[in-house]
């Protein structure tokens, strides 16, 4: 059923698994308290105050939803109201959770006080869903026993826990879900000075050293994200063990994101390529989003997800009612950063 307890809170996974090891990196570079969690200020102290009024009443925080881009820390953040209320973490996705039997077994596995954290909620079922909306409102679980004519219902009891929905998506989310939140915040992009100092941060877990100025030239092509930050760090300290003395100062830093063929913005390759494809075909007409998706071969919901929040962000592409357009501003850059 796709479901784990966590026995300390961690922070977003990275886009794709790598080895052990790394999941144990990642483990350990993951903030456990709000004075660890960097940024998201805003966030920080509407939940402080909520978690405050919260355990002063001896009850659970009300059900929080997390919408924003992928890699801002809404996984992290979860399992750090999970540690500032002293409670058990429970994890799971909206996808693992196929049959309401499922999210049955889950919800009365609970203890009083669970956290439990469910990832791209919006893409829960509508039976799951059903069953959902009771739990979280009532703490009541609706199940039928037995078929035909002698089926009946019975309602169970349920701990008191909080709901914690994370999406990218919060559109997608049906509206009576989405009214049984009682806090909704939205994870923004970073500021690069947020950046740096989870870089510095994350060099000093890592027992790496990096300089001042190679922080911030990572910041700077991070793509406002944590999950990148953290990501290329590991990557231009691989470069700094192999071709220099493991330091990690701003040539090596350059050194290795030109390796990694980042620019100056944070675009890799494919950021480039979309941008070119759409640049080349339609120049500066609207395109769709599944036209963009063919000539480049990608997911739409890879595109929509993951590419186009940070290009929208930096003013690169406007949506408009008749599809996305690239932006002069990106065309200059596109010129500037000749792919061979």
């Amino acid at each position: 059923m796709g479901i784990q307890r966590l026995v300390e809170p961690t922070a977003p996974e990275p886009e794709q698994a790598g080895t052990f090891e790394e999941a144990q990196v990642e483990l350990t570079l993951r903030p456990q308290t709000f004075d660890d969690y960097i940024g998201q200020d805003r966030m920080k102290r509407n939940l402080r105050l909520a978690i405050d009024a919260a355990k002063k009443r001896g009850e659970p925080i009300d059900h929080v939803l997390l919408y924003g881009p992928p890699g801002l820390g809404k996984t992290t953040m979860a399992g750090v109201i999970a540690n500032e209320m002293g409670t058990g973490l429970r994890v799971t996705s909206g996808p693992a959770i196929e049959r309401a039997g499922d999210l049955a077994s889950i919800l009365t596995n609970l203890q009083d006080g669970d956290v439990l954290f469910i990832d791209e909620i919006h893409r829960l079922s509508r039976a799951v869903e059903e069953v959902l909306y009771s739990a979280m409102e009532d703490f009541k679980l609706d199940i039928v026993i037995g078929k035909g004519p002698a089926a009946r219902s019975v309602r169970l009891d349920l701990p008191k826990f909080t709901v914690i929905g994370a999406t990218t998506r919060t559109g997608s989310l049906a509206a009576p879900l989405r009214d049984r939140f009682g806090h909704l915040f939205h994870l923004e992009f970073y500021k690069i000075h947020d950046i740096e100092r989870i870089i510095q941060r994350s060099a000093k877990i890592l027992n790496t050293k990096i300089a001042d100025e190679a922080a911030n030239a990572l910041a700077t092509r991070s793509r406002q994200t944590p999950r990148i930050a953290n990501r290329l760090l590991k990557r231009v300290r691989d470069y700094a063990d192999v071709n220099g003395d493991g330091i990690i100062d701003k040539t090596i830093t350059n050194n290795a994101l030109k390796l990694l063929e980042i620019d100056d913005l944070g675009l890799d390759p494919a950021d480039r390529r979309m941008l070119r494809a759409m640049w080349d075909n339609y120049k500066d007409h609207p395109v769709g989003l599944n036209t963009i998706a063919a000539i480049t071969g990608d997911e739409a919901s890879t595109i929509e997800d993951f590419y186009e929040p940070y290009l929208l962000q930096i003013g690169f592409i406007e949506r408009t009612p008749r599809g996305r357009i690239v932006t002069p501003r990106a065309v200059e850059h596109l010129r500037q950063h000749q792919d061979h």
